[in-house]
């Protein structure tokens, strides 16, 4: 199987069971994954979170995500229980369009590596 077409039957699959799970089956967006990733990431599954940190956590899931590429380094954990990341590289130039696929297949990495998919 191609390279693309196993990497869009693994997003689909993410994409059904995290909707299934979260959204009563309605279809969520990618900024939808990367939020319940980054409240995965934080660990804090069962609170409230203001505007402010809701960017945060989605910044948490992208440096989570792109660490495995290189572009990203964990850090520490801060004493309200934040990751925090160090830049190793920056990310490329990409396209609209490329930006999407790099974070499709970091997701499905990420689900591949916590066995949530197979």
């Amino acid at each position: 199987m191609a390279r693309d077409e196993q990497l869009k039957q693994r997003w689909e699959l993410v994409l059904e069971k995290l909707s299934n799970q979260f959204a009563d089956g309605d279809s969520l967006d990618l900024d939808a994954i990367i939020y319940l990733i980054g409240v995965q990431e934080l660990g804090q599954m069962h609170r409230k979170f203001k505007k402010d940190e809701k960017v945060n956590l989605m910044h948490i899931a992208i440096c989570r995500l792109l660490e495995p590429y290189g572009y990203y380094k964990f850090d520490y954990i801060d004493e309200q229980g934040w990751p925090h990341y160090n830049v190793k590289a920056e990310l490329p130039n990409l396209k609209a369009g490329e930006q999407s696929v790099l974070m499709k297949e970091a997701i499905v990495n990420y689900f591949l590596q916590a066995e949530f998919i197979t």
